[in-house]
């Protein structure tokens, strides 16, 4: 019987490596949207690793880029996009100015964000946010700066025991959305309710350029308020409106996220690495 080759593994191991180098770097530079995947993927992986702590999440860089922004000057570039699409007061937008913001935000982040998905929209996307109090996660729960009731969708969890990281977050990067004044709200509300609940939103303040993720866990507020939207303490802290009047004007999209790939929080570059953008 012939005698097989010893197989030295170091070697298959290096080539090994180096082909998935190489085929890694062929496709994020044919498909850069594949990054935020991959980016997305990774922190996931960390919040699972370390519960209870969050990362801003990693966007993709957009394709066709020729000149390196800084955060800082990204946000400054998305208020300028924003001014020329947006009007001059918070009013419902048309379907062509949300379909341009829409891609706006896919081109800058790689984010698939729209304002009507599954044929659900809001009353508007572009609205006033408010501060909002934390929501009693479980029975019994005590927090600071925690409102007196349960929000639209009762508890997150039914003991403290139950409660899971990713309620957790839930929690802590919650959004409130007028569920209650929408046309069909009465007449299809077994399915809206489901619909809505813990749906992701991104959230992004027209005046400093800053995104967050987050998820429907209430609805309101009151039209009285003269508010659209509400924000849990740690959405409205990043967004820049937890001082003064504690609101301000905000675009709300739906996230399309059906395989649940992208982590509530505050949506940023990863600063190692600057995004890359297109002039024009």
């Amino acid at each position: 019987m012939k005698r097989l080759p010893e197989l030295n593994s170091e070697k298959l191991r290096s080539k090994l490596k180096l082909k998935h180098l190489t085929t890694r770097t062929t496709l994020l530079a044919h498909h850069p949207h594949v990054a935020r995947f991959l980016a997305s993927s990774a922190l996931a992986g960390s919040l699972l690793l370390a519960p209870g702590q969050s990362a801003p999440t990693l966007a993709a860089l957009p394709s066709s880029s020729i000149s390196q922004v800084s955060p800082f000057d990204l946000h400054n570039r998305l208020v300028e996009k924003l001014q020329s699409l947006l009007p001059e007061s918070v009013q419902p937008l048309t379907s062509d100015q949300e379909s341009q913001i829409s891609a706006l935000l896919h081109d800058l982040y790689g984010l698939h964000a729209t304002a009507e998905l599954e044929g659900n929209h809001l009353n508007t996307s572009y609205g006033l946010i408010g501060a909002e109090q934390h929501l009693m996660r479980y029975p019994g729960d005590v927090v600071d700066n925690m409102a007196p009731g349960r929000g639209a969708w009762g508890y997150f969890a039914q003991s403290r025991d139950q409660l899971t990281p990713d309620l957790i977050e839930k929690e802590k990067y919650y959004a409130v959305v007028q569920t209650l004044y929408l046309p069909d709200w009465s007449t299809r509300l077994p399915y809206l309710r489901d619909w809505y609940k813990y749906r992701k939103v991104v959230i992004v303040n027209v005046q400093n350029g800053k995104i967050i993720i987050a998820d429907i866990a209430d609805s309101g507020p009151a039209a009285w308020t003269g508010k659209h939207f509400g924000g849990s303490p740690e959405v409205m802290a990043y967004l820049g409106l937890n001082v003064g009047m504690q609101k301000g004007p905000v675009v709300l999209f739906f996230v399309d996220d059906p395989a649940d790939q992208i982590p509530l929080g505050p949506l940023e570059y990863n600063l190692e690495k600057p995004p890359l953008l297109t002039h024009g």
